[in-house]
């Protein structure tokens, strides 16, 4: 009898995939936890060799942009993915890159459970 994987790895697992899908490299580490309404995962090592040689020519604000630019186009994709694993509504996301060091996160924060 196999386990089956937690919410968090499951969110892990899709913000991982949808990244290297889009970028063409995913992240080597992520982690996911949720408090309450609030989901966060935080991936690290997530810049491609380009975006890397990049923001260490000092062109830090071509990389964000670029990185803005992603994740603004996988929104949709990211939303739909933790609203199915979660079973709940997305109210808002959000998302940030740290250049050094090479950290990500994107924050999701579902609607309440209505009371009964």
């Amino acid at each position: 009898m196999s386990e089956q994987p937690s919410v968090v790895a499951l969110i892990s697992d899709h913000v991982v995939t949808t990244t290297r899908e889009w970028t063409g490299r995913g992240p080597t580490r992520a982690r996911t936890y949720i408090q309450g309404d609030l989901v966060t995962t935080v991936l690290q090592d997530i810049l491609n060799k380009g975006e890397r040689s990049l923001a260490e020519a000092g062109k830090t604000e071509v990389v964000l942009a670029m990185r803005w630019a992603y994740q603004q186009a996988m929104r949709e994709e990211l939303v739909s993915g933790v609203e199915r694993i979660t079973g709940r509504k997305v109210a808002a996301f959000m998302s940030a890159n740290h250049l050094d060091p090479d950290i990500a996160i994107e924050s999701f924060v579902l609607e309440p459970v209505a009371a009964d």
